[in-house]
């Protein structure tokens, strides 16, 4: 796929307002392409956070949450499979036994029961006799399980941040940013970040009555690392209020204050906590959590970020990088296998992908639909085996095309083609019979090529521009990693020319090359391509710490390249 490279236009005077307010003038640039208008922006006290007043329903279910605790009901948390609703399920377990409830929690195997609160998860949940159910994460389309729950005389509180349909359930109380009439201004909250503003909303509410008189109150900045994780993991865009979440719980743990599971994860990941990153949150710990979620069970994953033992936290952490390994290799199969579909597939003409395959794992599609769509710059939808005669489908868009939206035109046009859907604009599932995948294919495609135009369907590298051969140092590389990067405020690419004066492949499938530029020699890698680069390129390329026998040096990594002109 060809890409052409971009520079993000950058306002003057905001530059210099913010050089004026003492940002490095790199700095400044950067945050001034990414909409920053002056130094407050940046500012991440958790004072600066919107209050849980703004967010319907929180305080409904505060005041059911108290009554709960006050009356010694027993409470059990319902949980998403994936690291966001991991996170959120052992946020609320750790918030509401600090709180005195007594609580539980449920996660309910994915290739069994399905997605969200179904009547079946109901019937499971039903078994351990609780007075209140609590999803995270999910629910918000659970029309059904929500009545299952009432005629067994079950109480259910929603928290969710999934698009609602055209139905609500009829819950004692939802909590949900995107719900109708709901004013909170960050619609971008993830699950876990919904779940600890219920809990902002319990502890305010538990204070007015009292509770706290004659014992401490609990802190809930403990639980801030188990929010950094889910909301960097979950990919919601970092607008002002999730920044401030995120730096937060990176703060805590750079600190050395997390969960165990926290720090186990870090140690199996072979990563140093002092020095965490949004991309050690997104990139290592994420994926290690989501593989006990994708092959076997995520109650392995919430038991690492519950657990208080620090020896058996780094025995799950382990088995949870087991897991993972093997996530991998079923995938490196599987892409393998996408591979030569797409070789009889011209993919140059057609606006969107559809890939199906009996063989696969309906554990890894979406990350494998990822990994397509990011190559062939397209919307994607890989499936997998489901229930018998069913195929689960896990999606991956491209800016334009809001996958949810294109789902329920699909099943608008050709009612019953979907038997269940549901997602967000970026990431969606979706399950047919197996015989209609060619037709799903057709009515997917039709949308895409309505919604996306060719401008949309060709790729563009975006970047900050040029660097001058002056601000290329450690100190700046240090000065960049500290800042919180993530959708919606990517991390800084630059762009410049460079001479290759060498390059040899290490570890088999990356690239370290040394580059001269402005009398300079710099060392740089192209990680997980082993295409030999022109002896004069033009590059997009981030800054780097490489630390290495104790020593940091600058590295840049180069993410697109193309032959200078």
């Amino acid at each position: 796929m060809s890409s052409r490279i971009a520079v993000r236009p950058v306002s003057l005077r905001v530059h210099d307002q913010l050089v004026r307010e003492g940002l490095h003038p790199v700095l400044a640039r950067v945050c001034a392409s990414r909409g920053i208008r002056g130094r407050r922006e940046l500012e991440d006290a958790l004072s600066g956070l919107l209050p849980p007043s703004a967010l319907l329903g929180a305080e409904r279910a505060a005041a059911l949450l108290a009554d709960a605790i006050a009356a010694g009901k027993r409470m059990l948390i319902v949980a998403d499979y994936d690291c966001d609703g991991a996170t959120a399920c052992a946020l609320g377990v750790r918030a509401l036994a600090a709180f005195g409830a007594s609580v539980g929690y449920l996660v309910p195997n994915r290739f069994e029961f399905g997605y969200g609160l179904t009547p079946e998860v109901v019937a499971l949940a039903a078994q351990s006799k609780p007075d209140l159910l609590v999803t995270v994460d999910n629910g918000i389309a659970s029309v059904e399980g929500v009545e299952a729950a009432r005629r067994l005389g079950i109480e259910v509180i929603v928290t969710d941040h999934h698009l609602p349909g055209a139905e609500l359930p009829r819950a004692a109380a939802i909590v949900n940013p995107n719900q109708p009439g709901c004013a909170f201004p960050s619609k971008s909250l993830a699950g876990v970040g919904v779940m600890f503003y219920v809990m902002l909303a319990l502890r305010a509410e538990l204070r007015k009555r009292g509770a706290f008189s004659a014992k401490e109150e609990p802190n809930l900045g403990d639980v801030l690392d188990l929010l950094a994780l889910g909301t960097v993991a979950d990919v919601v865009p970092l607008d002002f209020n999730n920044r401030v979440l995120v730096a937060q719980g990176l703060r805590r743990i750079r600190a050395g204050r997390m969960q165990e599971g926290v720090r186990a994860l870090f140690a199996v990941a072979g990563r140093d906590p002092s020095r965490a990153s949004t991309f050690d949150l997104g990139f290592l710990l994420a994926p290690r959590l989501n593989a006990a979620g994708r092959l076997s069970d995520m109650s392995l994953g919430i038991e690492c970020l519950v657990i208080e033992d620090r020896g058996r936290a780094l025995d799950i952490a382990r088995q949870l990088d087991e897991l993972n390994q093997e996530r991998r290799t079923i995938e490196a199969d599987m892409r393998l296998q996408a591979d030569e579909l797409l070789a009889k597939l011209a993919v140059g003409e057609s606006s969107s992908i559809s890939l199906y395959d009996p063989s696969w794992h309906q554990g890894v599609i979406g990350i494998l639909a990822g990994r397509v769509k990011d190559r062939y710059h397209r919307p994607t939808f890989a499936f997998a085996p489901g229930a018998p005669g069913e195929i689960k489908g896990s999606g991956r868009s491209i800016a334009g095309l809001h996958l949810r939206d294109a789902l329920d035109l699909v099943a608008k046009r050709a009612p019953g083609l979907l038997l269940r859907f549901g997602g967000h604009a970026a990431a969606a599932g979706a399950t047919l019979r197996a015989e209609d995948f060619a037709r799903f294919a057709e009515s997917f495609e039709a949308v895409a090529r309505e919604w996306l135009s060719p401008a949309q369907l060709g790729r563009t590298v975006e970047t900050d521009g040029s660097l001058e051969t002056a601000y290329l140092d450690l100190g700046l590389a240090q000065l960049l990693e500290e800042q919180i990067w993530g959708q919606g405020f990517p991390q800084p690419l630059f762009c410049d020319e460079f001479e290759v004066l060498g390059q040899r492949v290490v570890g088999e499938k990356h690239l370290k090359l040394k580059l001269a530029r402005g009398g300079r020699t710099l060392e740089a890698m192209r990680f997980n391509e082993l295409d030999p680069l022109p002896s004069q390129v033009l590059a997009a390329y981030r800054l780097s710490v490489n630390e290495f026998n104790g020593a940091q040096n600058l590295q840049l990594v180069i993410e697109h390249w193309e032959p200078a002109r």
